[in-house]
């Protein structure tokens, strides 16, 4: 049975990410930052349809200290997925060295760290990497520098480490478009949303289903590597 990594794996898309790869035969190792509750229930439902195919752990991952704890409880992997970031807008009269190296840290650092961690257990099952990555990695969202930055560094990321770590370990990514609406302090007006779904050209929203079949697509293709694959409903048409 192989087994898959899901950071950020208890909301959202990293939650049906975890559902659709469970689906496919994997068990999940659910990483969580804070959710603990929601990545409890999440193993729990997963546990109910197979037993002992699912279970949780917690870290940090703008923290070198847990990813190499986390990585270390880790000796059989087939896929790891770097799903876990943060968004938020940050204006440029607003940047200062620590919001800046919260998102780096959070958004960069911890995939980069976790795939290098965990490049032998990924070697020995011929395993791959699939990072989710942004639309707005090639075109920028504005007011958002750090996260566009972060998310452009992320892709290439990708296609350096498929080079690096070929022939044993592939490489690849997933870039959303319009998936699931931010929240929080991201959160945008309604004529904010109408006026994205102007630009898409498939005239609608996409779902966190898109981009789980999407990552499941890749889990499973033996022979691609170092692509970013756009499943955003022809939105980067208009951009």
């Amino acid at each position: 049975m192989k087994t898959a990594l899901v950071t950020g794996g208890a909301h959202r898309i990293g939650q049906q990410i975890c559902r659709s790869l469970h689906q496919a035969g994997f068990n999940l190792i659910i990483h969580y930052r804070t959710s603990k509750s929601a990545a409890k229930s999440l193993a729990d439902e997963l546990n109910q349809i197979r037993s002992n195919s699912a279970k949780t752990i917690a870290a940090e991952l703008a923290n070198l200290d847990d990813i190499e704890q986390l990585c270390q409880t880790i000796t059989n992997l087939d896929v790891l997925v770097n799903n876990a970031s943060i968004f938020y807008p940050t204006p440029i009269a607003d940047i200062t060295p620590a919001t800046y190296q919260t998102m780096m840290n959070t958004n960069l650092m911890g995939p980069l760290f976790l795939s290098i961690n965990l490049q032998l257990q990924l070697e020995a099952s011929h395993g791959c990497i699939i990072n989710i990555v942004d639309i707005h990695a090639d075109r920028p969202l504005k007011n958002h520098s750090l996260y566009n930055i972060s998310k452009a560094a992320i892709g290439m990321m990708t296609k350096t480490l498929a080079k690096d770590l070929s022939p044993n370990i592939r490489v690849n990514g997933v870039a959303p478009g319009s998936i699931l609406w931010p929240e929080n302090d991201a959160e945008l007006t309604q004529a904010q949303k109408q006026s994205m779904l102007k630009k898409i050209a498939l005239n609608k929203q996409g779902s966190a289903t898109d981009i789980a079949d999407t990552v499941v697509f890749l889990a499973n293709s033996n022979y691609i590597t170092g692509q970013i694959i756009a499943v955003d409903g022809g939105r980067s048409l208009n951009q």
